[in-house]
């Protein structure tokens, strides 16, 4: 985004905890010609976020577009009842306060410029569309980001504030970031209490198991995600989501579910039709149950683990098996 923003003729503003990665970023957009203002933070710090636009604007005096990108992953392991307290205090303070920290220390001064601009709070696929279950502490952060901006966004409106605000979902398919290796910025404040049942794997790991078992592994440019961003705010458009068949029929799930006041199931099955009682899951799917909008279990269980009368079994069964055949 930063080079994007860059080829644009706005001047950056780069904010990282890691200071390497920072100086090579901020070196390489300055060999390409940009005007480039470094310094490290740690987003989860509220007074780090205050010193970093009390910085920007003593460089550049004004702002006109702010993008709370940092995230992390939690390193959790296990169910969620079996997670460290630190897996989800160090997430919340990077995924979510630094988003808010990110809101307080620049918002203000934004609007009361009279200035155009726009806020851009990145969320994600994994929790912002639909549960994660394998990575839920991520995907609690990431649904606490599309509600922050949604608020921020009917705030904003009621102002009547030139600046506009938008969700981000980088996608559609998996992006090449260090978000695999957060666990190497892990401040001690948050350190893990016990060993890790399993040592972390990098991206590259993951990929070579998934090839390993015979399944492609899919991944959106960069590049795209920026163009897509940029679109977006010349736009005023809330929803930063590129499309996706993927994505579009998890939203329609979750939104049925919803409407149908649907019992929360793993698979896609059949929504509960009024008058009939549906019965328990199986006990295989009882281990990796979650939301019906999720794909992420729903190849464990069978077409039919919640029957709601059989018309609607068989007709849910058909459907379900064609979308595994995809």
């Amino acid at each position: 985004m930063a080079r994007r923003f860059a080829g644009e003729g706005l001047k950056v503003v780069l904010a990282d905890v890691e200071e390497s990665a920072l100086e090579k970023a901020a070196a390489d957009l300055r060999a390409e010609g940009a005007d480039v203002h470094a310094r490290v933070v740690d987003v989860g710090e509220r007074q780090e976020v205050l010193d970093l636009a009390e910085s920007a604007y003593e460089t550049y005096g004004a702002v006109h577009v702010l993008c709370n990108n940092a995230g992390v992953g939690s390193g959790a392991e296990g169910r969620m009842w079996e997670h460290e307290p630190n897996d989800w205090k160090w997430a919340f303070a990077v995924n979510v306060w630094g988003v808010f920290h990110g809101v307080q220390a620049f918002l203000p001064r934004m609007i009361k410029s009279g200035q155009p601009g726009h806020v851009v709070n990145t969320s994600s696929c994994d929790g912002g569309i639909a549960p994660l279950p394998t990575a839920s502490v991520y995907a609690v952060t990431k649904t606490a980001v599309v509600t922050m901006t949604e608020s921020l966004y009917a705030h904003l409106r009621a102002e009547h504030a030139r600046v506009g605000a938008s969700v981000l979902f980088p996608g559609p398919h998996m992006l090449r970031t260090g978000l695999w290796e957060s666990h190497r910025n892990r401040p001690e404040r948050y350190a893990k209490e016990r060993p890790r049942r399993t040592p972390y794997r990098s991206l590259g790991q993951w990929e070579a198991a998934m090839r390993a078992a015979g399944r492609e592994v899919w991944f959106t440019p960069v590049e795209e995600v920026a163009e897509l961003v940029v679109d977006g705010i010349r736009a005023d458009r809330f929803w930063l989501l590129p499309a996706s068949e993927h994505s579009d029929a998890q939203i329609r799930a979750r939104a049925e579910s919803m409407l149908h006041r649907a019992t929360t199931r793993t698979t896609r099955g059949p929504t509960r039709t009024p008058g009939r009682a549906c019965a328990p899951p199986t006990r295989a799917c009882r281990a990796t149950r979650s939301p019906p909008w999720s794909g992420a279990t729903r190849r464990a269980c069978t077409a039919s683990t919640w029957i709601c009368g059989t018309r609607s079994r068989r007709r849910w069964g058909r459907r379900w098996r064609s979308r595994r055949s995809r």
